[in-house]
């Protein structure tokens, strides 16, 4: 394919490329409309297709010619005739003053109002606001602006274009922008190889499902008219019998969980209950819980509590259920229980001068560190991830259906699926036992030179250059890899979050910690007091350092 500036028709290339890649994957899921539409697009003259294509990935539906000055389309009036026949663009369409206004420059409506006194000088706003009474109905644009010649067209099924786009990105986030992005190197995808059985949607119902799940997470999350809660849980609740598609299941649990939350926060204790109840999402169970304990139910809150905790569905789970046990326990009246005291985390307190220069208190410690002629760096979520991504590269891209569908995949699109390590548990095996055999330095220095660059859920390719790669497979032990990347693949979600700030190397004793730092009133956060525990437990070098500003700069 030719780069995007060498070829002047690229996105009409990467268009066709979309229908042809939905007729060979997707046409068993097709609808009579989109079938005849792909056909009937090959057939068109290129520039009419140009065109189209053009108007299609413009915002809004409504386009004056004289904003549509394409050099490789030439004449767009006669490349719109073949668009007219096919009723897929319709010229001079009926508008209102409203929409009349968005098209208009100001100048262009003193023609055609012929304003007078204040209010030509008036902003938009306010000379619509007059006018709107005068000018109730809908007209041609024509009528409107019979000096003008322009011509207004409205291109009628873009619902249609945005279907196709669906069907082939699996969401509605992505746009055509990803094709422009990839070819000027902005984005490198992982070359995956698909098989027939990798499709995002497997049924015409799939495709229903997922469009009436879009529907209601806008139609809740609308700024101006949002829908009630009981309204969209009441659509949500509908699908659910019908929805064998986990990836769309679990689209479905994430907004029945943001829709418990927003009932949670109104204080509708009976509602959010019953929401967090029958979602599926990882944490509504805590949160069922935690609502019961607001609503002033501690024994049944209590009672769900004691069977979530003989089997916690994550650490982030468990940590949470153990908090609220005390709670509740006292509110009981039942005998207070002896904590398990937590493993010994080494403490640094640091009183340093606060920073002429605008800096973070992470900065701060990373230079006073420095000073002891030791190598520091500030990686916080990135280090581990990215020796994880290198290492499991392989395990992370496998083509495996649900995994990936167009080639645009960031990452597996099952990647926060509880299944994910499961579907893969003999590949990131592979992977893993290289930590043992020592296969694993050779084998991350392969991946980082072979895919630098590629987009990847874990590696932070700005992050992990060649230097700090080399410096932490000297200095940190196979072992401990192992185990931080064990704890990542049990909740690939919630584990990624939570590391040290700080890593500090020696290299010539081979030796490392991380570092976690606090400066002044700052606490600990969950999933870092978690990765704290969890190295501290299998001795993995961590340190918490707690920062304040010498009395005499503060003052």
């Amino acid at each position: 394919m030719l780069r995007v500036l060498e070829n002047p028709l690229y996105y009409l290339e990467n268009f066709q490329g979309v229908l042809n890649w939905i007729s060979e994957r997707y046409a068993d899921l097709l609808s009579i409309e989109e079938t005849q539409f792909i056909a009937q697009f090959a057939q068109l003259p290129q520039a009419s297709r140009a065109l189209f294509v053009r108007l299609v990935m413009r915002k809004g539906c409504l386009f004056r010619t004289s904003k549509l000055n394409y050099p490789e389309i030439g004449d767009t009036r006669a490349a719109a005739l073949p668009l007219l026949a096919t009723g897929w663009v319709v010229a001079d369409p009926a508008i209102d003053i409203a929409t009349l206004f968005e098209l208009l420059l100001k100048a262009e409506l003193q023609q055609v109002f012929a304003l007078a006194g204040p209010l030509k000088a008036a902003r938009k706003t306010e000379q619509l606001a007059a006018l709107c009474e005068r000018h109730p109905g809908e007209q041609p644009f024509s009528a409107w602006y019979p000096a003008s010649n322009d011509v207004l067209y409205s291109i009628c099924n873009q619902p249609l274009c945005d279907r196709l786009r669906l069907i082939y990105f699996g969401n509605y986030h992505q746009d055509w922008s990803e094709f422009v992005l990839s070819d000027l190197g902005v984005y490198q995808y992982e070359k995956v190889e698909f098989s027939p059985a990798s499709r995002g949607f497997r049924t015409r119902q799939d495709i229903a499902h997922y469009e009436v799940l879009h529907q209601c997470r806008e139609r809740f999350n609308d700024a101006l008219v949002p829908a009630s809660p009981d309204q969209v849980l009441q659509e949500l609740a509908a699908l659910a019998p019908v929805t064998d598609n986990a990836w769309l299941a679990s689209r479905r649990d994430k907004l029945q969980f943001q829709i418990a939350q927003q009932l949670e926060k109104s204080q509708d204790w009976p509602a959010a209950y019953r929401a967090y109840a029958d979602c599926r999402y990882p944490g509504a169970r805590a949160r069922a819980i935690r609502v019961l304990e607001k609503d002033e139910q501690p024994g049944a809150a209590y009672e769900r509590l004691a069977i979530a905790l003989q089997a916690p569905e994550s650490e982030a789970e468990r940590q949470l259920l153990l908090r609220m046990a005390p709670r509740l326990r006292r509110k009981l009246g039942h005998a207070k229980q002896s904590a398990t005291p937590a493993a010994p985390v080494e403490r640094i307190d640091l009183l340093l001068p606060f920073p002429q220069e605008s800096c973070h208190v992470e900065g701060v410690v990373q230079q006073h560190l420095m000073r002891q002629d030791t190598p520091v760096y500030y990686v916080e979520n990135t280090l581990i991830n990215s020796l994880f991504g290198l290492l499991c590269w392989q395990a992370i891209f496998k083509a495996i259906p649900g995994a990936f569908f167009h080639p645009f995949h960031r990452g597996p699109a099952d990647l926060h699926s509880a299944d994910f390590h499961a579907r893969r548990l003999d590949d990131f095996a592979t992977c893993l036992a290289q930590l043992d055999n020592g296969d694993y330095r050779a084998s991350m220095r392969a991946t980082h030179a072979a895919k630098a660059g590629i987009v990847s859920p874990f590696v932070s390719w700005q992050v992990l250059d060649g230097e700090l790669l080399e410096l932490a497979l000297a200095c940190i032990p196979a072992r401990h890899l192992k185990k931080a990347f064990e704890r990542i693949l049990l909740d690939i979600k919630s584990n990624r979050t939570g590391f040290p700030d700080l890593i500090q190397f020696w290299p010539a004793e081979r030796r490392y910690r991380m570092i976690e730092v606090k400066g002044p009133g700052d606490r600990l956060q969950d999933n870092q007091q978690r990765w704290i525990a969890y190295c501290a437990q299998h001795a993995m070098p961590v340190t918490v350092c707690y920062l304040q500003w010498s009395q005499a700069v503060a003052a």
